[in-house]
Formats: C-alpha cells, structure tokens, sequence
C-alpha cells in the first residue's frame, strides 16, 4: 500500500496533505523517517508514524456535513488561535478533517471526515465534481459577461473550466446569481468574477456534488445519511 493512502486511511489526512506530512519530514516508517512521496509499505509488518504518534487503521469512517459561516477557517488548527471548522463539530470520537476547503469568509456546505480516500476522490480533479454556490457580486455582469465566465476565463495562465450561471436578481449595480462550476482552484470564484470587472461582496457553497445544504442552520452539522453516502461513492 502507497504510504499517504495508509496515513489516509487512518483518518490523519487526505492523500495530499499526507504527501505534504512526508515531504515535511514529520512521517517514519520502523522508526526511520521517509520525506519521499510515493513509497510503499506493507501495512502487516511496517509501523508508521506521524509526528512521533504511531498510527493505526482507523475503524470507524464518520462522514458529516457543516454549513460553515464566514469568520471561521477551514483548517483542523490555526497558529493565531482563531476558530476552525472543527471547533464548531467538537469531539465525535475520531480526529476529521475538512474534503478541499471554502474560504475564510465564504459561507455554506463543507464536508469532513476521517476518510481519507473518500476526501481524495471527492477532490481529485479526474472526477469533475460539481459545487454550487449563490454569490451575491457587485460590479456590471451584463449577458456578454456571463457568457465569458461560462466559457472560461484565464487565470494564472490557464483557462478555468466551464461554468454554469444563472441569474437569480439583478437590482441597480449588484447582482445575485448561481454559479456552479467543478474545479477547485484557489479563490477561484472571487477570482473569476474580478477577471470581467465584478467584485463578490457574499458567497455562499450549497451543493457539493449529489449533496444539498438545505435547511442545514448556519454553525450547524449532522452526519450524512447512507443514502446520501451512497449517492457520493457511486458519483466519485
């Protein structure tokens, strides 16, 4: 087994935040530390650590959904002690982490979990999953913009992939609209709308692949369903 899909798979990381734990220098496999991706391990004989703490095959999978609020970081710790997703879940008896990420002061649905290959799945590019959110953006979006935002628009050198917008409301410069799109670069919405003049004053995530908010209340989480489970294991 791939050593990040075994740290994965003990509930510590994603794939790509253990290949990060790796190249840091904070993982040993029988004592002996490894900071190069893509070693393997057999996980009947070898011992692996993280951080000095030995690491075992996480029995429990938890999956849960949380409509994160603005002002709160979608991290498992801050070094300036600010508030994390995880202070909102607390203690469900295994260690979570966020699948990807919503901004700071983004709004809406984040998924956590100690599924470390269910976070990579849902978050590996290859599988296109989409993610919906109601962004409230001031600035003129007339027709032409939108169709260049659906298009795609370049940002660092790259176009971004199609998107899809629908208009919700228009009231003197600001607009209320619905944009789903299926990558996951960074402040790539914020950004896209800066890219034809437009400025994204709210924002808010309210779908994430087969998965809807609701009337999910702000601040609020609740374990997914296995219909709902089942839903996103058979998309990604």
């Amino acid at each position: 087994m791939r050593l990040n899909k075994y740290i994965a798979s003990c509930g510590v990381a994603s794939r790509r935040g253990a290949d990060a734990l790796i190249v840091q220098g904070r993982v040993t496999v029988n004592g002996r530390v490894v900071n190069t991706v893509g070693v393997d391990i057999n996980p009947d004989t070898d011992t692996v650590a993280v951080d000095g703490t030995l690491l075992s095959l996480a029995d429990k999978k938890v999956y849960i959904m949380l409509n994160k609020p603005a002002g709160v970081l979608s991290t498992c710790q801050d070094d300036r002690s600010r508030k994390t997703v995880l202070d909102l879940v607390g203690d469900v008896g295994v260690r979570l982490f966020p699948v990807g990420r919503l901004d700071y002061d983004t709004e809406g649905l984040l998924l956590l979990t100690n599924d470390g290959d269910f976070a990579y799945r849902c978050t590996h590019p290859r599988h296109e999953v989409n993610k919906t959110y109601i962004a409230l953006v001031h600035g003129r979006l007339d027709e032409q913009a939108v169709r260049r935002l659906e298009g795609g628009v370049m940002l660092d050198g790259v176009k971004t992939a199609p998107a899809t917008i629908r208009v919700l409301q228009r009231a003197g410069k600001e607009t209320r609209l619905e944009i789903t799109i299926h990558e996951g670069r960074n402040r790539q919405i914020k950004r896209m709308f800066e890219s034809v003049g437009c400025h994204v004053k709210a924002l808010k995530r309210v779908s994430f692949g087969s998965l809807s908010l609701g009337d999910l209340p702000m601040g609020s989480w609740r374990y997914l369903s296995v219909m709902e489970l089942k839903s996103m294991n058979m998309q990604v």
